[in-house]
C-alpha cells in the first residue's frame, strides 16, 4: 500500500506541476485565456487572480504531504502552508465572483460556484485547525482543500476525455463543473475515513469556539 500511494503522490505531483506552470502564464503580461471563459464579464481581473493563485496552491500543495518535510522541516511545512492556504483563499474568493458570469449557463455557475464556496470552507476550516492545533483533523481539512484544488487538473482530463468521446463541448463543460470535483471529493473523504480508522480514530469532535 505505501508503493501504491507513492506511486499515486508522485503521479498526482507530476500532473499538479505540468498544469500549475501552464496556468501561470495567466500572470504574465498580455496572456489572455480561452475566448468563451474571457466573454465572462468579470474575467479582468478576478481571472487571472484564481488562475494564478490556483496555479500557486497547486505547486505547493503536494509537498505539504511528504512525512520528511513536516518531521524535518517543520518550519519550511509551516510557511510553505500558510502560502498554499492564502493562495487558496485568494482562489477561491475570485472563483466565487467568477462563477455567477459563466457564460456556459446555470448548470456551470452552480458547479463552479459550489466549488469555489467549499473550496474557501476547507481552507478556512483546515487554518483554524491548526491554530486550535488539532492537527490530525487540520490534516483532514487540508486532504479536502486540496482535492479541490486537484480540480484543475481533473478538469483538464475530463475535457480532452469528452472531445475524444465526440461529446458536444458546452454539454460536457457544464457536466465537468460538478465531474471536476466531486469525484475527488468523494475520494478524499474515502481517503480520511481509512487513514481515521487505521488509526483507531473515530471519535465525536468537539466544536471549537468562535
Amino acid at each position: 500500500m505505501k508503493r501504491v500511494s507513492w506511486i499515486v503522490w508522485i503521479a498526482a505531483g507530476l500532473f499538479c506541476i505540468e498544469v500549475g506552470l501552464n496556468a501561470l502564464r495567466y500572470l504574465l503580461p498580455g496572456f489572455t485565456g480561452p475566448e468563451f471563459i474571457m466573454h465572462n464579464p468579470m474575467a479582468y481581473p478576478w481571472l487571472f487572480v484564481h488562475a494564478g493563485c490556483g496555479a500557486v496552491a497547486l505547486l505547493i500543495g503536494p509537498l505539504q504531504f511528504l512525512p520528511l518535510l513536516r518531521a524535518r522541516g517543520p518550519r519550511l511545512h509551516r510557511w510553505l502552508g500558510r502560502g498554499y492556504m492564502v493562495a487558496c483563499l485568494a482562489s477561491g474568493a475570485a472563483g466565487v465572483i467568477l462563477a455567477p458570469g459563466s457564460t456556459a449557463g446555470p448548470v456551470a455557475v452552480a458547479g463552479f460556484g459550489s466549488a469555489a464556496v467549499i473550496s474557501l470552507f476547507c481552507a478556512v476550516q483546515a487554518w483554524r485547525m491548526a491554530m486550535a492545533r488539532r492537527f490530525d483533523e487540520h490534516r483532514e481539512w487540508v486532504i479536502r482543500s486540496f482535492a479541490l484544488i486537484f480540480a484543475a487538473v481533473t478538469l483538464r482530463i475530463w475535457l480532452p476525455a469528452s472531445q475524444f468521446a465526440h461529446l458536444d463541448f458546452m454539454e460536457s463543460y457544464r457536466a465537468i463543473s460538478f465531474l471536476g470535483w466531486v469525484p475527488n471529493l468523494i475520494v478524499a473523504e474515502f481517503y480520511i475515513d481509512r487513514a481515521a480508522t487505521r488509526r483507531g480514530r473515530r471519535v465525536v469532535r468537539e466544536p471549537i469556539s468562535a
